[in-house]
């Protein structure tokens, strides 16, 4: 098949995808097609930064590579300088390649391969960007095949898959980067229930980053509690321009290790130096992440928090859970009066990414409903943040937008100073949406007419109200989107 377009790309890569996995549950099969598509591309990398070392044509790169032994050292150090690692020779990809055709390829050539790619980065000073990167793809797994041979046969066809691609060319554009997005939302999909575990939805992600870019001034550092494949932080740097692009350092937590290696591939991918991310496999509500380097101790703040926690979470499982640590002399929660109910962490995620916004920021937040308008501890917090007047906007988005619910979510944008005034904005954005199979879409309008309502604050019927403390008071500090939204029939 020739490549012509974009769209091309990843029909070629998800319909491979498709014939390759045969039964294996696609969240599972993810971890082996996108870790052998990053080494590909780490693979790619290294002999196009070699052929600039070497100052040789990119063509006469990798025989070049391999007859270097009597410069190695210094070309690995050159290597390690400029890209934070490297593949030696006889791991290359094109290495694998030459065994297939020649079959003398290997299951343990994968897995020599990653132990010492491991090894050789323990010399970079972004070390904890790479190290561990594949761990999760276990290739003596029988999920892979019965047998060795089984497993030996598919990891072959799974190679040569991405054969004729060069990485290091396209991730220049965004098509590398794009191509790896289009595959975990492909993923996703087909993980049903899974999928939010790694995955925030296109349209999702660009309402909150256009909301979050358009509110705030200047953003140089940005932070996900809940990184997931980090979509949120790659669609809120796509909205700046070059040079704060340039700047923008990130930051990310994950609990899941498999979605936290995850998460640093498809920042590598879309071409953030290792040196601009800071990703941490943790969990965020057990103990509080990240401290700020300058000031041990003490919290960090960023310009922006975006985050797409897993709604209502039970916080209180396990015989030494979250909950069981949390207390109200965490600072985090202080000040608001109440811990989220030990079934539902959705509070106490908001408190988290709060906390760690800046005095001048805007954190951007996928809540379910129930946050509006839960009685109880619940009702303590919501209260507590809307007289400190740190809730800004409400937005009512339509049902099914997620493979993992068919509930109606809301985004919720907050501020430690606003400057607007107390009044809520509450957006029904529950409307404006086409169906598209089984799920529903935002449209490039419905993402608009909500972005331009952010900016104008304007009341619209049927659409969006400006509630006044004083109003959301009169009902009980609810601020279930019907009670100043009427629907227009």
């Amino acid at each position: 098949m020739t490549i012509q377009t974009n769209q091309d790309l990843y029909a070629r890569l998800w319909d491979g995808a498709e014939q390759l996995r045969g039964s294996m549950d696609a969240s599972k099969y993810k971890d082996y097609m996108l870790g052998i598509m990053f080494y590909k591309f780490l693979s790619d990398k290294t002999l196009a930064s070699f052929s600039e070392y070497a100052e040789i044509p990119s063509e006469e790169a990798y025989e070049q590579y391999l007859a270097a032994d009597d410069m190695r050292v210094q070309v690995n150090a050159a290597l390690i300088s400029t890209l934070g690692y490297y593949v030696q020779p006889e791991d290359l990809y094109q290495t694998w390649i030459k065994k297939i055709e020649n079959n003398t390829f290997e299951v343990q050539n994968i897995k020599d391969a990653i132990n010492n790619f491991n090894r050789n980065i323990q010399g970079s000073s972004n070390r904890h960007d790479f190290d561990g990167l594949f761990s999760s793809m276990n290739v003596d797994s029988p999920d892979l095949g019965g047998d060795l041979n089984a497993r030996n046969k598919n990891l072959r066809a799974l190679i040569k898959l991405f054969a004729d691609l060069d990485m290091a060319e396209l991730q220049k554009t965004d098509v590398l980067g794009d191509a790896y997005e289009y595959l975990v939302g492909q993923f996703g999909m087909e993980s049903g229930k899974k999928a939010g575990e790694f995955y925030t939805p296109r349209q999702v992600s660009e309402v909150m980053a256009q909301v979050i870019t358009s509110t705030t001034d200047t953003i140089k550092t940005i932070y996900d509690p809940t990184v997931g494949s980090g979509s949120l932080l790659l669609t809120v740097a796509k909205h700046l321009d070059t040079e704060n692009r340039t700047l923008l350092r990130y930051y990310g937590q994950e609990y899941n290790t498999a979605t936290f290696n995850l998460t640093r591939m498809n920042l590598l991918l879309h071409g953030v130096q290792p040196d601009h991310m800071t990703i941490n496999n943790g969990d965020t509500l057990r103990e509080d992440w990240p401290e700020d380097e300058r000031n041990p101790q003490q919290s960090k703040q960023f310009d922006a928090v975006v985050m797409n926690p897993p709604y209502s979470h039970n916080w209180s499982k396990g015989d030494d859970s979250a909950y069981e640590q949390a207390t109200l002399t965490d600072p985090r929660y202080q000040d608001y009066g109440a811990l989220a109910p030990k079934t539902k962490a959705d509070f106490a995620f908001l408190l988290h990414g709060l906390y760690h916004l800046d005095n001048e920021g805007t954190m951007a937040i996928v809540l379910p409903h129930g946050v509006l308008f839960r009685g109880g501890d619940e009702a303590m917090i919501r209260q507590n943040l809307l007289k400190r007047n740190q809730i800004d906007i409400i937005i009512g988005m339509p049902s099914t937008l997620f493979t993992n619910t068919s509930i109606p979510v809301i985004v919720m944008v907050l501020k430690k100073n606003r400057s607007n005034g107390d009044k809520v904005l509450i957006i029904d954005a529950s409307d404006g949406f086409v169906k598209d199979g089984k799920q529903n879409k935002l449209r490039e309008r419905d993402i608009a007419k909500i972005v331009d309502t952010v900016k104008t604050r304007d009341e619209i019927p049927g659409f969006s109200h400006l509630a006044s403390l004083d109003e959301i008071r009169e009902n009980d500090w609810n601020l279930n989107i019907p009670r100043y939204v009427e629907s227009i029939t």
